[in-house]
This record gives structure tokens, sequence and C-alpha cells, in this order.
């Protein structure tokens, strides 16, 4: 979808300049009805289109109960990875049954809310952890169904921080050690594998690594059944790729998850097993082109022979993305559609010389007080954003059928401090 048309979409007719003299800047926009139209696009190539397949959202991408309220209402089911996560879709009452617990280090106290709240599965990425989860339910008489995470050994195209698969990634088990996490599990009496997890990275253009894994970890099932095991559930992750430049050429997110489906079947069929069933956990995926951050110029600065710097009032605490995944990002400015158009750099406002929100993007002419329009920062920009010079976190407004509202407040100052003895 080019840009431009997307950002149409999210913000439906309302004035992009309104919503930021109304609500202040920096301002996280949400398109309500754009995270209905991705849902409903992954399930009419996953969940309707195939027996026994259900799609999760990844909480990390984005949370609030605004969100929780559309995700119980399109019927799909929840990964969240922290306490704090489960805090939140708990005090939604989001049905427990369709909580998966994710977490390569869960503490004891996250686990135990887990078991608490009675989530379908936890996600184990350790021996350590099962053996942790088999003895904090065992001390409160439950028994909690797990799924061991496997490191099927690939690595996608995509940033470092951003693999999570591989020999170098931290998370997850080698086949062969999951093997010997299962016969461990026939000694608990507190943990049931039901299954096997993989993730092999996040913001993949092409489905060939989701692929390659799937065939690692459709081996190791096979090698389990012949062992006693069978296997009942099987999760292929999410990390999905989604357009946050015109330069950007993913896949529509069917030839990602039909391939795996048929593969998944082709395979079970001919090693006359049983098919999983299947579990996706899209995040960005639904949520990034679901999103827009708007700032308000606060200085231009010229350098001649270097670039144009465009001081806007936000930056790393709203969206540390730039600097820590040196991802990329479209922008507009609110109103100017015309004129020559010259190199500049969005900068923003931490000392921090990394805090560099786009560097090198052609726009018109900016000028003190104007407002800009960064595209695609529905994911892993109000998950993210933090306090780091003591900025507040901004309010989230969500746009539904043509009408903003406000979803989440903005941070006070006093609430910065309000922990401070």
């Amino acid at each position: 979808m080019a840009m431009a048309g997307l950002i149409n979409r999210v913000f439906d007719g309302v004035d992009p300049a309104g919503l930021a003299s109304g609500y202040g800047t920096p301002l996280y926009v949400m398109s309500e009805d754009e995270i209905t139209r991705r849902i409903r696009a992954v399930k009419a190539c996953f969940d309707d289109k195939y027996e026994r397949c259900k799609t999760h959202f990844a909480a990390k991408a984005f949370l609030s109960r605004d969100m929780l309220r559309i995700l119980a209402r399109e019927d799909i089911g929840l990964d969240v990875v922290s306490g704090g996560e489960l805090f939140l879709a708990s005090g939604m009452n989001f049905p427990p049954d369709k909580i998966t617990l994710h977490g390569n280090s869960k503490s004891p106290s996250e686990i135990s809310a887990g078991l608490e709240y009675g989530v379908g599965k936890l996600v184990c990425d350790s021996v350590d952890e099962i053996m942790s989860i088999d003895e904090i339910a065992g001390a409160t008489n439950r028994r909690a169904d797990i799924l061991i995470r496997v490191n099927p050994g690939v690595e996608g195209n995509t940033h470092k921080h951003m693999l999570t698969s591989g020999g170098r990634t931290k998370f997850g088990l080698t086949p062969a050690m999951a093997r010997e996490a299962l016969v461990i599990c026939r000694k608990l009496r507190n943990v049931s594998p039901v299954g096997f997890h993989f993730h092999v990275g996040s913001q993949l253009m092409t489905p060939e690594t989701h692929l390659a894994a799937l065939e690692t970890v459709l081996e190791l099932i096979s090698d389990t059944k012949a062992a006693g095991f069978e296997t009942q559930v099987l999760d292929m992750g999410g990390g999905f790729g989604v357009s946050y430049t015109d330069d950007d050429a993913p896949a529509p997110i069917e030839a990602f998850v039909e391939p795996m489906v048929r593969r998944a079947e082709e395979f079970c069929r001919s090693r006359g097993l049983a098919r999983p069933f299947l579990v996706i956990e899209p995040g960005r995926y639904i949520a990034g082109p679901a999103g827009v951050t708007l700032y308000t110029v606060c200085s231009v600065k010229n350098i001649p022979g270097v670039t144009t710097y465009v001081g806007v009032d936000g930056g790393y605490p709203d969206n540390p993305r730039p600097a820590l995944y040196e991802a990329r990002y479209s922008a507009v400015v609110v109103g100017k559609n015309n004129g020559p158009l010259k190199h500049t750099t969005i900068a923003g406002k931490c000392c921090e010389s990394g805090d560099i929100i786009i560097r090198d993007i052609m726009l018109p002419e900016v000028r003190r007080g104007d407002v800009i329009a960064v595209l695609c920062t529905g994911a892993y920009n109000h998950s993210m954003s933090n306090n780091y010079n003591k900025n507040p976190i901004p309010a989230v407004v969500v746009i539904s059928g043509g009408k903003p509202r406000l979803s989440v407040r903005r941070q006070t100052y006093e609430e910065i401090f309000a922990r401070d003895l």
C-alpha cells in the first residue's frame, strides 16, 4: 500500500492538525477500522480458511484497553510476554484460555500470575523454566500446559536485533535440547507438554525463512512422535513484514500463511501424523500500519552542504526504534502537499546524537509550528515508549468511523515522579 493511501485510511477524514491542537503532541493516532481490516485479512487466509487454526495477537506490538476490546470482539487470541501485559488483559477479563504467556525469562511472580489466571498455555524457553513452572504449579495444585520453544537454527533477512532464530540468539532450544526437555517433562507431575513453538524474527519480507524453520520443526514433530510424544499444538510465530516506506515490498500475509499450512498438512499426511492445531502470532502486521505519530516542529536549522534539521517535540522517548534498529519511516508535513522538496532530517529532542527520527527525507519547506505525521508507528512505539530525559509518555487517540476518541491519556510530570521518596 502506498504510504499516501495509508495516511488517508488512518485519519479517515479527521484533520490531523485539529488532532494535534486538540490533544497536544507528540500524539499517537490509531485507526480502529484499519486494525479491524487487518485482523480480518489474517483470519480470512488462516482461521476461516483452514480447520484447527487460530490467530493470536502479539501484545508486545501494541496493547491498551481499547485494543483488548477490539481483539475480543474479533475473536482472536492474545500472546503476552510480561506480568504487565497479563495484568491489563486479566483486568479486562480477556478469556484466559485464549492467552499464551511467552517470555524467555519469566519471573516466578509472572508464572504464578499466569497460572492463577488460568492462561491457556505457557511457552517455555529452557529446561530451567520448565522446572520452575512445575514447582510453582505444584505448590498451588495446578497443572500447566506448555509449549517448548524451538530454535530452528535459521536466520532471517532482518536487523540483527530482530533475529530470534540462529546460532547466537538467546531464544529457544535446539531440536536436540527440545527432545531432552520432553524426556525431563515425563518425570514431572505438574506440566503437560502439548507442542512446540518457533519464531524466526521480525519484519521479514518473504516467507522462505518461515518455511525453512517449519521444515526443521516438522521433522522434530515426526521424531518425537516415534518416541511416543503426540504434538497437539504448533505455534509458528509471526514476524510478517509491513511497509515503512515506499521502498519496502513485503509479501502479502497469505504468501506467508498459506504455504506454511499446506506444508504442515502435506508433511503430516506423508508421515501418517495428525496435523497439529496451528497458531500464528502477528503483532506488527496488525498494529503497525494502523498508527501514525504527530509531532509539532519546534525549530528549523539549515546547515549548508549538510542538511536541514527539523527539530520536533518528541523522538527517542516515543519512538526508540531508529536508534535501536536503524528503523526507517515515512513522513508528511500536514497541510503541505506542494512546493519544491529539499533534503531534511527530522531530529528528536533528546540529548543524544542518535535521536534522529528520519534522516535525509525529501520534504517541502518546513517551518516552526508545522505538524509532521510519521507513518506506520502503530507497533513498537507506544509499547516501547519511555521517560528518557524525563519526558512524559504521549497520549493515544483512536479513530473509528471518522470519529476520534481519547484512548490513553498523556502522562503527567507528577506521574513520572510519583514513586520518588
